[in-house]
């Protein structure tokens, strides 16, 4: 079994090793962290592994995974180099923005890189650890490491998706989208009801069902088949009724509702093409 080293005592981390401890794909050896504390806290988690404090000595292993933040990925990976032979190793980070290019250091030392990137929160980690089957996790990488990553993540139930490391930033920016901003318009949605006189509860329930089910024909029928309303029917005279009395209600909303007019009008002419 091949030995695993988890450097950064986070949650991304913490449920991974315990994954595949879990699941016998690897040997969870040492547990890296800033503190002792916290190398003890993240080992208790995963359930095995020794705890470590960043700095200190560092065993050789077969796999090394940085859990720590992006700007720390560089730092962390240079000093991994400097401290363990690399040579033949897998070395991969859990950022969702940078790719593996980041272990530029562990590569020029011989270390075989890639980044696993799971498209969850992991705000709750016994949550997210005890339903991980099914989670979806951006890859990308050299071949050699994701020959090892791959049956590691299929063995704990791992969707895994290659991406085009180039375009990492454009991925990352994708949940931002289909997260963060969808909440954004949302929250614009709700500002304009209760603007109307609609009570703040009663917005909510106005809106809940108008959004759900744009969101589920929008997954099950494609974007452009589920675009309805004035500019799916060319109704460009209200659109701009509105744009302008967004705009007079809220600069900043009419900034937003105008920002969202180009690409829904481009939406609506793939409808009327025919394109998902």
């Amino acid at each position: 079994m091949r030995r695993l080293t988890v450097i950064g005592g986070g949650q991304v981390g913490r449920v991974l090793g315990r994954l595949f401890a879990g699941a016998a794909v690897f040997s969870v050896q040492d547990v890296v962290a800033r503190s002792a504390d916290k190398a003890a806290q993240a080992a208790a988690f995963i359930g095995s592994g020794t705890p470590a404090v960043a700095g200190g000595a560092l065993r050789a292993a077969d796999v090394f995974m940085l859990s720590v933040s992006d700007d720390q990925i560089g730092p962390a990976c240079e000093a991994l180099a400097a401290a363990v032979p690399l040579q033949g190793a897998v070395v991969f980070h859990c950022s969702g923005a940078l790719a593996s290019e980041q272990l530029a250091a562990a590569h020029a030392a011989g270390a075989h890189v890639a980044s696993v990137h799971p498209i969850r929160s992991f705000a709750d980690v016994d949550a997210v650890a005890a339903a991980f089957a099914g989670t979806f996790c951006g890859v990308e990488g050299d071949q050699q490491a994701l020959d090892v990553l791959l049956p590691a993540l299929a063995a704990i139930g791992a969707r895994a998706v290659r991406i085009d490391p180039a375009a990492k930033t454009v991925y990352h920016a994708a949940a931002v989208f289909a997260s963060n901003y969808l909440v954004t318009v949302i929250d614009a949605a709700l500002r304009a009801y209760q603007a109307a006189g609609v009570p703040e509860a009663v917005a909510r329930e106005l809106a809940r069902p108008l959004a759900l089910e744009s969101m589920e024909n929008a997954f099950r029928l494609g974007a452009a088949p589920a675009l309805t309303g004035p500019v799916a029917r060319g109704d460009m005279a209200t659109v701009m009724r509105q744009q302008d009395a967004v705009m007079a209600w809220d600069a900043a909303t009419g900034q937003l509702y105008r920002a969202l007019v180009p690409p829904t009008v481009e939406l609506a002419e793939r409808k009327r093409a025919g394109k998902p």
